[in-house]
């Protein structure tokens, strides 16, 4: 049986994809390439000890809660609160607290279209 080795990329559609790659760049210095569509992607470097996951949510979850889409984004960054601060500083909604746990930092934000990103600074295990 063939089996999954990994996440390859995470796809989403936008109303206005030059637009929000704008916003995305502008507010947390995402270096987007055009695809030579309208399409546009970010390739990131591999993390020393955090990797994306695959998770699944029930329809009611909190955790996707207050967007009423059914996707939502974790980014890793450098410091959560400074990015945070630079998506409130660009128009995004922030949601919730920083939540600290042993492996690292979580923060979360409405982006411009809806959706829920959540923004993770990782921390190495002990």
């Amino acid at each position: 049986m063939a089996k999954v080795t990994g996440i390859g990329g995470v796809f989403i559609t936008s109303k206005t994809p030059d637009k929000t790659a704008t916003w995305y760049r502008e507010a947390l210095g995402l270096g987007f390439q055009s695809m030579g569509d309208d399409g546009q992607y970010v390739h990131f470097a591999p993390h020393e000890f955090a990797g994306p996951v695959f998770s699944l949510f029930g329809p009611d979850a909190p955790h996707m809660k207050p967007s009423k889409k059914d996707v939502m984004i974790n980014l890793l960054v450098d410091d959560v609160a400074g990015a945070l601060e630079q998506v409130r500083a660009h128009g995004g909604t922030i949601v919730d607290d920083i939540q600290k746990e042993s492996y690292g930092d979580f923060g979360w934000f409405i982006d411009p279209e809806g959706r829920k990103i959540e923004l993770w600074t990782p921390r190495k295990p002990a």
